[in-house]
């Protein structure tokens, strides 16, 4: 049985998520991973929730909205590529911003929001970034090199500015997979 997942995230402009898909569509030919993130899903964690009851998901829901009043909109860079996993067969391709108090703020409030909601949440360093592929399924191992290559390829640095924070649900079966259910407003 598939249960549905929930998260709080930093939602991407259209025109980043717009740019990001035409350079995967490049990176693609030149990164054999298994799964490419479709366009539309392209977001920064905050806090995976997994699993949730209604009850403590409403909770969550509230103590954010009350969390991120009146936090300003957050300008960053997507500055770099990188991989998470085995070296030589990376888990997980992204794409990183570079450090930003604003976002560190944002993700700050959000955690704890959560964490008084009664969620056990992540515990290793946030590390702000965007899942562009999983799984390496290359016939030979991953190379460093190739994140040189790919950031060629890269509309690096990329400018954006985040406006909302949305609760998303995941829908395995569908593509695209991640469905907003709540959006929260950074004026």
């Amino acid at each position: 049985m598939n249960q549905t997942h929930y998260f709080f995230a930093l939602k991407l402009p259209s025109e980043t998520k717009m740019v990001l898909g035409e350079h995967m569509d490049k990176l693609r030919e030149i990164m054999p991973f298994s799964r490419w993130v479709h366009p539309e899903d392209l977001h920064i964690t905050l806090a995976f929730l997994g699993h949730a009851p209604l009850d403590q998901l409403e909770s969550a829901v509230r103590n954010v909205e009350k969390a991120i009043q009146r936090v300003n909109p957050v300008k960053l860079q997507i500055d770099k590529l990188g991989t998470f996993g085995p070296i030589n067969s990376p888990r997980i391709f992204w794409a990183g911003t570079e450090d930003n108090a604003d976002m560190q703020l944002v993700r700050e409030r959000v955690f704890k929001a959560c964490l008084d909601a009664g969620f056990k949440l992540e515990t290793r360093p946030f590390k702000p970034h965007i899942t562009l592929a999983r799984k390496w399924i290359g016939e030979n191992t991953f190379k460093q090199d190739l994140l040189n290559k790919g950031q060629s390829l890269q509309p690096i640095p990329l400018e954006l500015t985040v406006r909302d924070v949305v609760l998303y649900q995941t829908h395995l079966q569908k593509t695209p997979k991640y469905e907003e259910t709540t959006v929260f407003p950074l004026t």
